[in-house]
């Protein structure tokens, strides 16, 4: 049974969200709202976790008390991405174990965090979009949403009520696309064949639409397969569950706007 509805949602936008893909932002808010959810966006930056992952613990620390303080007042805090959601539900406790003032708050704000798809399913109760979209689907399971979220069957059950969308499983969709955050600027040589394996993988399901619910694994393939010469729309999930699809598709650049005679 759903939990009851929450007074405030804390949106947590994201870094790529917020400066690359804005529209995922509005889908999520939508989504929200349309569960029945107050909505709130408190002040915010990054997560923290590149400095997290690049084993700068203090600038980490720095960055996540921060977001406890910022998100404090919120009942839940849901973000459009498992990598984020996971960062703060999964490592803060990590990065306040044994500090009698940071740890029992930072263990508040796991406790409340959630992924988008997650949340809609197993808190709000949600088991029907009301969106329409023409298409074949294939999904790709993001590493943190699923490995730390268990993020798996939710958008695969709400994706199956979009009216008009047919799903297409490409083969290993549980592997990993290569992206990794800096993984992908450290280790170039390792991560071009795991994204180049995921591509194929793509390709072969004969899909025009890949989801996913991570915008840097979204990126990340859809930069490989534009260079690879496939015409395959990229797009997050949220945009799809919100019957928001008017944008272009992540990485086809925006018509160019006419110029108005005076």
């Amino acid at each position: 049974m759903a939990e009851p509805m929450a007074r405030c949602v804390g949106l947590f936008v994201t870094c790529l969200v917020d400066l690359i893909r804005p529209s995922v932002g509005f889908a999520t808010a939508k989504l929200l709202q349309d569960a029945g959810c107050s909505v709130e966006v408190p002040r915010q930056s990054c997560c923290g976790q590149p400095a997290f992952n690049s084993g700068d613990r203090a600038t980490a620390r720095d960055i996540a008390q921060r977001v406890i303080q910022a998100f404090a007042p919120c009942d839940y805090v849901v973000a459009p991405s498992g990598s984020c959601a996971g960062m703060l539900k999964v490592h803060y406790p990590e990065l306040f174990r044994g500090d009698p003032n940071w740890q029992p708050r930072a263990d508040a704000l796991a406790g409340k965090t959630y992924e988008l798809v997650s949340f809609l399913v197993d808190v709000c109760g949600v088991d029907r979009v009301a969106a329409r979209l023409e298409a074949t689907a294939t999904y790709h399971d993001s590493c943190s949403g699923l490995r730390e979220l268990g993020v798996r069957d939710q958008p695969r059950r709400l994706l199956a009520t979009v009216e008009g969308l047919r799903l297409a499983e490409m083969r290993d969709a549980d592997v990993c696309c290569g992206f990794g955050g800096t993984f992908c600027v450290k280790y170039p040589e390792i991560s071009n064949p795991i994204v180049g394996k995921k591509a194929a993988a793509i390709v072969a399901t004969g899909a025009d639409l890949l989801l996913a619910g991570d915008l840097g694994c979204l990126m990340n393939m859809a930069g490989k397969l534009q260079r690879d010469g496939a015409s395959i729309e990229v797009r997050h999930v949220a945009e799809v569950l919100a019957g928001m699809t008017r944008e272009p598709a992540i990485g086809v650049p925006a018509p160019a706007q006419r110029e108005v005679k005076r």
